[in-house]
């Protein structure tokens, strides 16, 4: 179990570095707001050139992996803390409980 969830918090590393990167490298668009109602290049938006295509789909295949990634480390976690406490509560030794004694 320890193998495969440091596998995934390798990748999940991995891609968050990555995606951090192909974020930075994408080009901002000046028209901000402003490009969404008309005003501006909004066609853009829709003829994106092959080099910008590749780097959005980039960041959307990176994004569904870190989704994944993220997802996965939480169940394994979640799995491995489930499992430590109930190794740890079967060694504790259970006595009768002390009432006090009224006089």
């Amino acid at each position: 179990m320890n193998i495969i969830f440091f596998t995934f918090k390798f990748v999940h590393y991995v891609v968050c570095s990555g995606l951090i990167l192909v974020v930075l490298l994408q080009a901002g668009k000046s028209g901000g707001m402003a490009g969404i109602f008309g005003s501006g290049g909004s066609d853009q938006i829709f003829n994106a050139p092959s080099g910008v295509a590749f780097i959005k789909k980039l960041t959307i295949v990176m994004a569904c992996i870190f989704l994944f990634t993220s997802l996965m480390l939480t169940k394994l976690s979640t799995n491995m803390s489930l499992i430590s406490i109930a190794n740890q509560l079967s060694n504790v030794p259970v006595s009768a409980p002390v009432y006090p004694v009224d006089k």
